[in-house]
């Protein structure tokens, strides 16, 4: 039975993925892509070599409910068994969700509905190389773009990593990603971020 915890004590973990991430403090915190990037208009998007979404995906119900993005046993495939899950529907990047084990602040994967990239990929895109020093296109998930992004790279040192997952030319959803300690420099961070994208992805679309 997925076991889910009040947000507060974890408000201070993370808000956003690695966007903000303070150095130091290993989790993904502080300012969202949606509140940070470069603003387009709609009849701007998708901009210059920004992949263009041909199928949009309905993320309402998720917004409404985004610990369902995922399953516990997902998340724990991602950061190990006996995770919790914590709902942040008042996060200031969008409705969000983490999963993480109890009384422990890594690993952590917390999924976002960003509420403020309203130009979707393309805000990211505009700000890359300028606000974000981490940005790279990842393998698109059944045609959908990735790409991995932070305000600087903190994959081999803290071992954090965020994606974004344009569903439409508009919206985006965020996959922030802290490693266990013991994996920091091991693994690559926005590798497992990307699979949970892989698997939230799979159950938006399975159920709009």
């Amino acid at each position: 039975m997925r076991r889910v915890l009040p947000i507060a004590g974890v408000t201070a973990l993370v808000l956003t993925g690695c966007t903000g991430t303070t150095r130091g403090n290993p989790q993904p915190t502080s300012e969202s892509p949606g509140q940070t990037a470069t603003s387009a208009t709609t009849d701007q998007v998708p901009g210059l070599g920004v992949p263009k979404v041909e199928t949009p995906v309905d993320l309402t119900r998720f917004r409404q409910s985004p610990c369902e993005a995922l399953s516990e046993s997902q998340a724990g495939e991602l950061i190990g068994p006996e995770v919790q899950t914590r709902p942040d529907l008042e996060s200031p990047a969008g409705p969000a969700c983490s999963w993480n084990p109890p009384d422990a602040s890594r690993p952590l994967v917390r999924v976002i509905f960003d509420k403020a990239a309203t130009a979707g990929l393309t805000s990211f895109y505009k700000d890359k190389g300028a606000r974000y020093a981490l940005f790279t296109p990842l393998e698109p998930i059944n045609g959908y773009p990735v790409v991995a992004y932070g305000v600087y790279d903190a994959r081999d040192t803290e071992g954090v990593c965020s994606v974004a997952v344009g569903t439409s030319d508009q919206e985006v959803f965020d996959i922030g990603l802290t490693l266990s300690q013991a994996n920091v420099g091991k693994k690559d961070p926005c590798d497992v971020a990307r699979e949970g994208a892989i698997r939230a992805l799979t159950t938006i679309r399975g159920t709009s």
